[in-house]
């Protein structure tokens, strides 16, 4: 589970968040993402970075005396305080792909700094890959609990066995499922994403009914899909030129999302198809609420109208 990192070079990388962190502050300490082998990912072949510690630890500084006396510093990157203005001063996002991959030392570190000049925080959040959580202990992620680290936004994309080998997601099932229960044991909030499409139309049963058999094993508190975007430069983008991946229709994608809400059997899970990349959008708690998104589906797959769904030019990542 070793993976490349460099020191040198590191640049801010741009904001790349999940909805529900609109209002926190970003703080980076990664650029790029340590498991660079995902076919569909935008992250694909990049090179993992990590921010210099001391440095992070003068943003957080610089960031504390603009909250409290509106002091710009002039060797702090402008950023800072462009996304200052608009934070709600509750929570605070760690960048890049993720962030949970800094050193867990490093880590301790930032945190301990943050709750310092900021008590009065709520939560602190990050991506994490599989990967990431199955590397920390389940003492060391108690740790990041207790420095108010709350939740992670997972991809775990698919829960079929294959297709998970086949876009090079580096973990299999029963990982993704020992991941849920680490994190769970260490009572940090799960926020699971996966992919509407990634089999083709070959693997799409398989691919839905495997996602549902893996998010009803895990049993986050939260879970999303997202569609399938195809991005240039990616190996499945070039499978899609090549004729060698056959991509599911819009409507196809709704009818994958209907099969998961079926299948799926949560304690109680928040679950939504909001995302940019998604031609329909359904949200609700499951159990509570799967009949009534089940029946907003259909009725959408019933009349097969084009101007029901996101248009094309409006879906992105």
């Amino acid at each position: 589970m070793q993976s490349r990192q460099e020191t040198d070079g590191f640049e801010r990388p741009g904001i790349f968040r999940p909805p529900s962190e609109r209002l926190s502050y970003f703080l980076p300490l990664t650029q790029g993402c340590s498991n660079n082998t995902c076919t569909f990912c935008g992250f694909y072949g990049t090179k993992l970075r990590m921010r210099e510690v001391d440095d992070a630890k003068r943003e957080i500084e610089a960031l504390a005396l603009y909250v409290k006396h509106g002091v710009h510093m002039p060797d702090i990157d402008y950023a800072v305080y462009a996304v200052a203005q608009r934070w709600d001063g509750r929570r605070v996002f760690l960048q890049d792909g993720d962030a949970l991959v800094y050193p867990f030392p490093r880590l301790v570190e930032v945190l301990r700094h943050l709750n310092d000049k900021f008590p009065n925080l709520q939560r602190i959040g990050t991506y994490a890959t599989p990967q990431d959580i199955l590397r920390r202990s389940v003492d060391e992620l108690k740790e990041l609990k207790r420095l108010k680290m709350g939740i992670f936004y997972t991809g775990i994309e698919s829960g079929d066995e294959e297709l998970l080998q086949k876009v090079g997601k580096g973990v299999n099932r029963s990982q993704l499922v020992e991941m849920g229960s680490k994190a769970k044991e260490a009572g940090i909030i799960l926020s699971l994403t996966v992919i509407l499409g990634l089999g083709g139309i070959e693997g799409s049963e398989r691919h839905c009914l495997e996602t549902a058999s893996v998010l009803t094993a895990i049993d986050p508190e939260y879970a999303g899909a997202l569609t399938l975007t195809l991005v240039p430069g990616t190996p499945l983008y070039d499978d899609l030129q090549q004729g060698a991946f056959n991509p599911i229709s819009p409507f196809e994608s709704l009818a994958e999302l209907k099969t998961i809400v079926e299948h799926s059997s949560f304690t109680n899970c928040f679950f939504s198809s909001m995302h940019a990349s998604n031609y329909l959008s359904v949200r609700g708690r499951l159990p509570e609420n799967r009949d009534r998104m089940i029946k907003e589906i259909e009725e959408v797959l019933a009349k097969k109208d084009p101007s029901l769904l996101r248009p094309e030019f409006l879906r992105g990542l």
